[in-house]
């Protein structure tokens, strides 16, 4: 799992790119931590268009992290999943707290 990240505005974009599963869960969680206490921002966007797999795991971190956001008072969205994590996110309800933006 390769991240960036870019503040603009107090918005804090991340870019997910490779395979969000068991295998990488534990350091994309405690990257993504890093990033979030480390950045004041208003909102959070998820860019997944690099996302090439996500599993239940993967499904476990994002949630998280929205957790994690949400007591913040931070907005969090997702741009540009890949078919199969929009397959996912659609299925699971997850649009539902984490909107799709364009």
């Amino acid at each position: 799992m390769n991240i960036k990240y870019q503040v603009a505005n107090k918005v804090l974009h991340i870019y997910l790119n490779g395979e969000l599963s068991e295998g990488t869960a534990q350091n994309t969680r405690s990257s993504l931590d890093n990033l979030i206490d480390s950045n004041n921002m208003v909102s959070v966007v998820f860019h997944l268009n690099g996302l090439s797999f996500m599993d239940s795991t993967g499904i476990g971190v994002l949630i998280g992290r929205y957790k994690k956001l949400k007591q913040r008072m931070t907005d969090v969205y997702v741009k540009e999943p890949t078919p199969q994590v929009e397959k996912i996110f659609r299925a699971t309800g997850l649009f539902d707290i984490m909107p799709k933006i364009s």
